[in-house]
């Protein structure tokens, strides 16, 4: 029996397409050929370039499907790559919200295009994605049929992201999101010197880079706490975990937030997790019972949080098991993957009879 042909459409570079495409190899025994954007996203110009390179990129797939002859596509985020798969003529097709609407930034002129290129996308798929129940929301808001959702996130290695017992007698706290404005390092920081002032100990490690590397490394400074503070810079995948088990609190505070794949690792890896109160972290975080939410931008509340968690050695260390417990039975990448890939079969004998 010839093994079935997958297209995926999306930036093939990024860890999470990777961890997707990697668990239907190993789970479904798939072949993967993979399509994407070839102008990067960093300057005017290059944005002008890509939504023209994005306006021709139907010819450009149809000819990878001639010539590749997949058996289905797969797409992620709904208003981008979702809607070229969604146009491409070909079934079964399935799509992935990224984000907790995928429509994004808020104010953006193009938000009504999108609206409309989504809708499309729901309309032409026959799975969507929603990696965790956040994503729900807004799709059952635009009348999506909730029957093609399949709502599991794909899951992490918990073989290598595993429990280690951290006895420190410091806060030894770890932000692991890229360095973007978004992920608001520079409030995680400004906590962290009110800790400082305090006399309270600690160390934080930021692992990753991005275009704030320099200017956050600026502030820890300003701020007096350089010597405190390790930015790691990029680090390949496989050291993560380490750095994790050497920590006993994860923090991590987007503005907005889909189903977070470091927060589940962290979890995994008994990291005590302080994250922003927004809906995404709210799906699986309830404040001073596993862990704590904190108000957006809001340093003070951080920093007493974070003295409350270290203090409260009992209530930390109640958490940390219940979470290790709560990715074993939801967030275990074999089986979830197993699921989707399964999924996926289903739909090819469908689509063949």
């Amino acid at each position: 029996m010839t093994k079935k042909k997958i297209l995926f459409l999306g930036e093939s570079y990024r860890t999470d397409a990777i961890t997707w495409m990697n668990g239907l190899k190993e789970f479904g025994d798939f072949e993967i050929c993979t399509w994407e954007l070839q102008t990067p996203n960093n300057t005017k110009l290059n944005r002008f370039k890509r939504i023209l390179e994005y306006a021709f990129s139907p010819i450009s797939i149809r000819k990878t499907i001639r010539e590749q002859k997949p058996d289905m596509i797969i797409a992620e985020r709904t208003t981008s790559y979702g809607f070229l798969a969604a146009i491409s003529g070909m079934h079964p097709i399935a799509i992935a919200q990224q984000g907790r609407t995928d429509l994004w930034p808020d104010g953006s002129v193009l938000l009504p295009f999108k609206k409309i290129i989504q809708k499309h996308a729901f309309k032409k798929a026959d799975l969507i994605h929603a990696w965790g129940p956040v994503m729900t929301i807004s799709m059952k808001a635009v009348g999506v049929d909730m029957n093609k959702v399949l709502v599991i996130p794909k899951g992490i290695d918990l073989t290598l992201f595993s429990p280690s017992i951290n006895n420190s007698n410091k806060i030894e706290a770890i932000v692991t999101r890229s360095l973007q404005s978004e992920y608001r390092h520079d409030s995680i920081l400004k906590a962290f010197a009110i800790l400082h002032q305090k006399e309270i100990d600690f160390s934080l490690t930021i692992v990753g880079d991005g275009t704030r590397l320099q200017s956050l490394k600026d502030l820890a400074a300003a701020l007096q706490i350089e010597n405190k503070v390790i930015f790691t810079g990029r680090i390949p995948n496989t050291e993560l975990p380490k750095l994790l088990q050497q920590s006993n609190i994860y923090i991590s505070m987007p503005i907005t937030e889909g189903v977070s794949a470091s927060l589940f690792e962290a979890m995994a890896c008994n990291c005590y997790p302080v994250v922003s109160d927004i809906p995404g972290n709210q799906s699986w975080i309830k404040h001073r019972e596993n862990g704590q939410l904190i108000e957006i931008d809001n340093i003070e509340m951080l920093a007493e949080e974070l003295i409350w968690s270290f203090e409260n050695t009992e209530s930390r260390n109640n958490a940390i098991l219940q979470n290790r417990k709560f990715v074993e039975e939801n967030a275990n990448y074999d089986i979830n993957m197993k699921i989707i890939a399964d999924k996926y079969h289903e739909l090819l004998d469908l689509s063949e009879n």
